[in-house]
């Protein structure tokens, strides 16, 4: 029997599965310290810089851990086997324990050999895919009326909790068949890791890296080992050989959907989607394998986990073996060893939900973490204006009066319920538009709730949301608005009919908010303009991040942060982990992999004319302020070789600055040194001006020109997820710092909820120290910042300086929040000749 203690993983020395030996002495403490983290079941923060190797650190630490885990499993089973044999003689309980293992040998062999089959099935699929003659199908896109079948817009009586109860019973047993290797039917699961990031494009990253690592094949047995080792010195055989880590990435319907027909049409892809399921003959989506082609799904979700695919590889496999990667991608997730999807289908509950995604003992990371506060926030924040709350109202009246004969005895009294609320709230709207005294006013949960009088004193809200959810009426309702307004409509106006947005469902949003945590929000009444015209706007606001997030902490094994920049940690800590235990907290951060000389990293406290340089708010509109800004730039555009980029605190300041600076012909001494561009504020316009920027500084390399500058904006389209390596920026400066407008009441609310939490928690705080909501308003600046200036460095072999221009960055305060793999490096310039002395040795011996 395998004593307990032989069944604790310790970290390793070395990990051989990493593509580059040796690994930089940063990646192997990272490593290691990822690994010890997964073991101990921490909650552990990491900063680690672009370009030095990140996202491979943390596939080969996590996926490294669970090979050893998935191997101690095996050792825990036999062991459980050897303790109920215990009693028998030893021959017999050795014998039982060989047969035991052999026959978990023979059902890892066959789960291998089934994925074997599948790789090479999808390698078929995929050769006459490229043989077809690559025509796209046509597809209808004048699309008809929608029909005035009132029955489709009735609820189903067994509209419940999740959205795979909505579909039809046969689709919904081909869902829950599992594998017919495993005996009763029974899906198989593992330990996965759980990969997040912000967006798909990332998360695309993420596969070419997984792809590097040189993890051996799952042996079986002596005799598969003996039947490799042959063939170790042949390196193309090794590659071959490698593990093939089974993966799903996830997605929405609108990433994975190939149902061309389904696509073109204008309206809710979901809600056309679960029509599609219902199992009528003729309407079922043809991409679905009806229930006695049971096996077809199985076949598909195998070929999903044989080859790691990113979204747009599995929308392509589904299209190749004409199965709905949707729904595939879904069954695929109990077998799955690696997990890819973005934040919002990780961190809202209804969306794991939705998915079947179960975290109880699972790892996730989350890269680029440094959004995680913000997207968490963001997410659980809902707005509602007047007008959206009457077409909401006068839609559910008209269903329920429509409908109203036909409902089960449930639905009737929760669409009443449900009215009652809507009229209460509109209510409450009217008063506020006729009575107000200020623009803007913040009130509690319980007191808006008051607000909404005595009609509403005997509902229970949590009743409404949960009905909301699980019946899943408001795509009913929205589809029925719809249908009637496309057929009173004039065909020429359809398209202004507003099919995007479903009134209803940002009503039933913040409903869910004011029935969640009743501490941690506040709503916000405020005037909105809007063409001319007036109208009012409520608003749920989150104010505590971590309630959201304490579910998946609480039911996972370990939660992993990881970021370019995550300083300052602290902040991270206190925002997302206030109850935290801190033995099972830990941080890791790490410096660069370039050698310190490769950034030059200095604060400018005074300009070319010996003014103190000070860049407040009030300052940014100041004529003088922006002339001396103006020197400082010039300066730096004759010392800079080739790209610079100027990060300005917003689009206001830096509209200012070119306005004051094209009236003093400043802007004409900027493009006799290098050419200038502006960051648009129109995302379209984002990749034409970044792809004539970088021909601008290539084309100088090329020509022996001065290059070219890039104003930009912090916290804005071009401050983070950019790589401006190399040539693309070999300065980064910093104009002030970008606080946030105080004068914003969710930033206050933000700021006295961070007071208040800090005085229920007990903190005794340094008198002379800021208060918890005062350094909640510095973090939030440092942190747009320090993202900012990560634009420059990007690889190991990459250098440029940054320049923080303001004198309040040499605050001790302000310089402890910088990355700490530039901290010790910054010098302070006390004089403006200083820093252009600092700049050109730095250049010159850069040049050389």
């Amino acid at each position: 029997m395998v004593a307990l203690d032989s069944l604790a993983l310790h970290t390793p020395d070395r990990f051989p599965a990493f593509p580059y030996d040796p690994p930089y002495s940063i990646q192997m403490d990272l490593m290691r310290h990822l690994y010890s983290s997964i073991e101990r079941r921490h909650v552990t923060i990491v900063e680690s810089p672009t370009g030095t190797g990140k996202t491979l650190s943390l596939l080969c630490a996590s996926l490294s851990w669970l090979a050893d885990e998935q191997q101690r499993a095996r050792k825990g089973k036999l062991s459980q086997h050897g303790a109920s044999a215990s009693t028998e003689p030893a021959w017999v309980a050795a014998q039982a324990m060989q047969m035991r293992q052999r026959e978990l040998e023979a059902q890892e062999r066959e789960y291998e050999e089934r994925m074997m089959r599948a790789r090479n099935a999808e390698a078929k699929l995929r050769a006459l895919a490229r043989a077809r003659v690559t025509k796209r199908r046509r597809v209808n896109v004048d699309v008809p009326h929608i029909e005035r079948n009132e029955d489709a817009f009735l609820p189903n009586d067994s509209d419940v909790a999740d959205e795979v109860d909505n579909i039809s019973p046969a689709v919904r047993a081909l869902m829950a068949n599992g594998n017919h290797t495993w005996s009763e039917g029974e899906e198989p699961t593992c330990t996965k890791i759980y990969y997040a990031s912000r967006t798909h494009s990332q998360l695309t990253q993420v596969l070419p890296e997984l792809q590097k690592l040189r993890f051996p094949p799952i042996l079986h047995s002596s005799l598969d080992a003996a039947k490799h080792s042959g063939t170790q010195k042949n390196e193309v055989s090794h590659r071959k050989r490698q593990r093939q880590w089974r993966t799903v990435a996830l997605g929405s319907r609108k990433q994975l959907c190939i149902n061309e027909n389904v696509r073109s049409k204008f309206g809710d892809l979901d809600e056309m989607c679960r029509e599609l399921q219902q199992g009528k003959v003729g309407k079922r989506c043809q991409h679905l394998p009806p229930l006695e082609e049971g096996t077809k799904m199985l076949d598909f979700r195998d070929q999903i986990l044989a080859f790691p695919k990113d979204i747009e590889d599995l929308a392509a496999a589904g299209r190749n073996a004409d199965t709905c990667p949707y729904y595939g991608s879904r069954k695929a997730i109990p077998q799955a060893e690696l997990v890819t999807l973005p934040y919002n289908l990780l961190l809202q509950k209804s969306a794991r939900e939705a998915l079947g995604i179960d975290l109880t003992n699972q790892i996730v990371i989350i890269d680029e973490a440094h959004n995680l506060i913000p997207t968490l926030l963001s997410l659980s924040s809902v707005s509602v204006t007047s007008t959206t709350l009457a077409i909401s109202l006068q839609q559910v009246e008209t269903y329920y009066h429509k409908f109203r004969n036909r409902f089960a005895a449930s639905h009737g009294l929760h669409l009443r319920r449900l009215i009652s609320y809507l009229q209460a709230m509109s209510k409450v709207v009217e008063e506020w538009t006729e009575t107000k005294q200020t623009s803007t006013e913040v009130m509690s949960i319980p007191d808006y709730v008051q607000r909404l009088g005595r009609k509403v004193d005997g509902i229970n809200l949590l009743e409404i949301e949960t009905y909301l959810r699980k019946s899943k009426i408001s795509r009913k309702i929205s589809g029925y608005a719809e249908a009637v307004a496309t057929e009173v409509l004039d065909s020429n106006h359809r398209s202004h009919v507003p099919r995007t947005l479903l009134p209803l469902q940002a009503v039933e949003a913040f409903i869910l908010g004011l029935s969640g945590t009743r501490e941690d929000g506040r709503i916000i009444f405020s005037s909105i303009g809007k063409e001319g015209k007036s109208e009012m706007e409520m608003k749920y606001l989150l104010l505590n991040p971590s309630t959201t997030f304490r579910e998946i902490v609480e039911s996972v094994r370990s939660v992993v942060l990881a970021g370019g920049t995550m300083s300052p940690m602290s902040d991270v800590i206190r925002r997302l982990f206030p109850s935290f235990p801190q033995d099972r907290m830990t941080t890791f951060s790490c410096g660069h992999i370039i050698p310190q000389s490769n950034v030059r990293t200095l604060i400018l406290t005074k300009g070319p004319s010996g003014s103190l340089l000070e860049f407040k708010y009030a300052q940014q509109s100041n004529v003088q302020v922006l002339k001396e800004l103006g020197q400082v730039v010039l300066n730096l555009c004759n010392i800079v070789p080739r790209g610079l980029i100027v990060f300005f605190p917003s689009y206001s300041s830096l509209n200012f600055a070119k306005k004051i600076w094209g009236a003093d012909r400043a802007l004409e001494r900027f493009e006799a040194k290098k050419k200038v561009f502006w960051e648009p504020e129109e995302s379209s316009a984002v990749e034409s001006t970044l792809g004539d920027y970088a021909e601008a500084v290539q084309g100088s390399v090329r020509l022996r020109g001065t290059g070219a500058v890039l104003f930009a904006v912090v916290g804005a389209k071009l401050s983070e997820g950019l790589n401006f390596a190399d040539d693309l920026a070999r300065a980064v400066v910093v104009m002030g710092l970008p606080f946030a407008n105080k004068n914003s009441p969710e930033l206050q609310e933000r700021m006295r909820y961070a007071n208040e939490a800090e005085m229920r928690l007990g903190s005794k705080r340094d008198p002379h120290s800021k208060d918890a909501g005062s350094e909640l308003y510095e973090n939030m600046c440092m942190n747009a910042v320090n993202q900012s200036i990560g634009r420059a460095i990007r690889h190991r072999s990459d250098w440029a300086s940054l320049i923080l221009v303001d004198h309040r960055y040499s605050m001790a305060t302000i310089r402890h929040k910088l990355p700490s793999w530039i901290q010790d490096g910054v010098c302070v310039c006390d004089t403006f000749g200083q820093a252009v002395k600092q700049l050109g040795t730095f250049y010159r011996d850069k040049k050389q």
